[in-house]
């Protein structure tokens, strides 16, 4: 790419980072949107809950927004990963894995999340289709479906509160020692929602579709669906720029999208737990309004 100075460079090219894209585009900005094609929702089969494209793959989702864009001229892509990402004369530097480098002005950080997958063998060939993470993206699909939940203590509970609302048929799995206070485990008890703490030996599925969960102690427990909410880290180094991160891990903004870094926004899984299509175009769409309107004030 001849090209190396832009207004605009966004980390990653999913919906967030497209939507940013487009706004941005539209106001005439030079932009340059740098994804590698590996999206954390790759392995689902279809998407819900985002108005006027409800079922479709996520895949088909984001190709349809890329062709959107795609009509801006102003907008450029570049396949490849971020390695690095600091402060320059200014703006801002980053630099991909092959070490070819560009500035902007602006940075937006849409770069998502990499989930870490428990050590429970057929868990990540799940992950997406049959173990699920959000009750609006998937819950309606699996309605009244044999259905389990893996986690504990607080955030267990809270989970099960959702779920209970889409299936009568609900388990509970701590995967060793249940920690409840006693006034939650009576509510549990009360809304037959039963607890089961043995630990997980294993996943047992058929291309992605869960038949029944294993258990170290011998038993087998036959299940459909499973919600799990599992640790992630960021897809980039944010450390390199400094932005402050929240203690649940994402990189924290205030309700302009912006970090703690003067000229750096984020938008999209890395800044929330509302990991939906819809909240990630939200933001992103905001986020690359706000950016070119600090850029036109700094312009004017």
């Amino acid at each position: 790419m001849e090209n190396k100075n832009f207004d605009v460079i966004i980390t990653g090219g999913s919906y967030s980072g497209l939507s940013a894209a487009m706004a941005l585009g539209r106001s005439l900005r030079n932009v340059l949107i740098i994804d590698n094609g590996k999206p954390c929702n790759r392995q689902t089969p279809h998407s819900h809950n985002f108005v006027t494209h409800d079922g479709k793959t996520p895949s088909e989702i984001a190709q349809l927004a890329r062709k959107d864009v795609e009509k801006y001229n102003t907008v450029h892509f570049y396949n490849g990963t971020v390695a690095k990402t600091e402060k320059a004369i200014g703006g801002f530097e980053v630099e991909i894995s092959s070490g070819e480098k560009f500035k902007a002005k602006k940075l937006i950080l849409a770069s998502g999340v990499k989930d870490t997958m428990p050590d429970i063998p057929g868990f990540a060939e799940c992950w997406g289709i049959s173990v699920i993470h959000c009750p609006y993206c998937h819950g309606y699909e699996v309605k009244n479906e044999v259905t389990g939940i893996l986690s504990n203590g607080d955030m267990g509970y809270e989970f099960s509160k959702l779920i209970f609302n889409l299936t009568k048929n609900l388990t509970l799995f701590t995967n060793g020692k249940a920690a409840f206070t006693e006034e939650q485990l009576e509510k549990l008890k009360q809304n037959k929602i039963i607890l089961n703490e043995d630990e997980i030996a294993g996943i047992e599925h058929t291309n992605g579709f869960i038949q029944r969960i294993i258990f170290k102690n011998g038993k087998e427990i036959p299940l459909q669906a499973l919600y799990a909410k599992i640790p992630f880290e960021q897809n980039i180094n944010v450390d390199d720029l400094g932005c402050e991160i929240t203690e649940q891990g994402f990189i924290k903004v205030d309700m302009m999208q912006k970090t703690s870094i003067p000229g750096v926004y984020a938008c999209g899984d890395n800044v929330t737990m509302m990991r939906s299509v819809a909240n990630a175009v939200a933001q992103g769409n905001f986020a690359g309004a706000i950016v070119n309107k600090e850029l036109s004030d700094e312009e004017f």
